[in-house]
């Protein structure tokens, strides 16, 4: 191999596409789980012909997505070392920082006195205080918001804090503040990754809609991330979606924003490769956790994969010479499985680019390999598991 010279690496994290359980998943109460092949099964197949001859096929079988003999990337899929399965803690290793000790979560809801330090410092009650689905207690609950305007609070199974609110009753700054109030207090009395605000519209009748101002409000990762090196050393680190919120901000040169959508932050992605920068684009497509995972909707997840799988010829035609891209996913949520939470999953690394190697980089132990990789592509800096070597001719 030679020089290792690559000007521009971007991943695009598919929020949840799992490719099966990992070994543990029995003490996460995942058993069985396979996101992306239970998707298929339950939606007569997918049609992912781009992913296919990059080798999705060859992780795990899907119905309709061949094992391919020659593959136009590298592939492999990664496991997860992190003591849990949430969104931050699948970023956080994909940027190099394993979470060793797990967030506690909430079964039984937020202690009262959070609740109390909540409602002083907000001047608003608190409802629902349980763990939800989003979509449920607000149609539970949305009616008497409207009419008492108070906050509807709720968690899951993993480590966050959601706050609930109707635009039409409490304006969008408002609640944008007691989320901020929220993660302060949660720092003190409850320790959460993250505290979600939730806005949405509608009423009883015809139904509420959650709409696109979602905001996260998460914890600073515990260590330096490859995302801070990159930014130390001058380079440009481009973040989409909900990336720069996961991540606090840190290690981030630009915020392209929230997406509309997965088409959006597709087309946003495309947009950023069209400007003449160096270093990383990171992209996040949360519809298939948001949307499609966690209301266990197998057909719009069918069609949410397919949609992404039809971009990336142009994706492609967008990366120069020196670039590489990496497809890659958080964790799973298997959009057939009981309940509405994520699931302890492998994810997919699809790597392409002109100077890729059609190589099998096998199952790699920690999600960290990516930012060991990314490292040495755009550094030059050796670390333990970084793939550079199988992938690059």
């Amino acid at each position: 191999m030679g020089e290792v010279k690559i000007d521009r690496v971007t991943v695009i994290v598919l929020d949840s596409v799992g490719v099966g359980e990992l070994p543990d998943a029995d003490k996460f109460g995942d058993t069985g789980a396979n996101t992306i092949a239970h998707t298929a099964d339950a939606a007569s197949g997918l049609k992912l012909p781009n992913m296919e001859i990059l080798g999705l096929g060859n992780l795990t079988n899907i119905s309709g997505v061949k094992p391919m003999r020659h593959t136009s990337g590298a592939y492999g899929k990664a496991a997860e070392l992190s003591k849990g399965k949430d969104t931050s803690a699948g970023h956080w290793e994909i940027a190099g920082v394993v979470t060793k000790t797990a967030f506690p979560t909430y079964s039984k809801g937020f202690p009262k006195k959070l609740v109390e330090e909540l409602e002083k410092r907000t001047g608003r009650m608190v409802m629902g205080n349980c763990p939800a689905s989003g979509t449920a207690i607000i149609e539970e609950l949305g009616e008497e918001q409207i009419k008492t305007g108070a906050w509807i609070v709720y968690t899951s199974a993993d480590p966050v804090l959601q706050i609930a609110a109707h635009e039409e009753v409490i304006p969008l700054d408002e609640l944008y503040k007691a989320c901020e109030i929220a993660l302060e207090i949660c720092k003190e009395l409850a320790p959460v990754v993250r505290v979600i605000a939730r806005p949405y519209i509608g009423e009883k009748q015809s139904g509420f809609v959650r709409t696109e101002n979602r905001k996260d409000y998460s914890v600073e990762p515990p260590e330096e991330t490859v995302l801070d090196r990159l930014k130390l050393a001058g380079l440009d680190v481009v973040g989409i979606g909900k990336i720069s919120d996961i991540f606090s901000g840190r290690g981030i040169t630009r915020d392209m924003g929230h997406n509309m959508n997965n088409k959006d932050g597709i087309l946003k992605s495309i947009s950023a490769l069209k400007e003449n920068t160096k270093g990383l684009i990171f992209t996040n497509l949360v519809d298939f956790d948001m949307n499609y995972g966690h209301r266990r909707d197998p057909k719009g997840y069918k069609e949410a994969l397919e949609e992404f799988d039809y971009y990336i010829p142009e994706i492609l035609d967008n990366m120069g010479e020196e670039e590489i891209l990496i497809i890659t996913a958080d964790h799973g949520c298997d959009p057939t499985y009981k309940g509405t939470d994520h699931t302890r999953e492998y994810v997919p690394v699809l790597v392409c680019g002109k100077r890729v190697k059609p190589v099998n980089i096998g199952t790699r132990k920690t999600f960290a390999d990516i930012a060991a990789t990314l490292e040495e592509l755009l550094l030059g800096t050796k670390r333990c598991g970084s793939f550079v070597k199988e992938i690059l001719d």
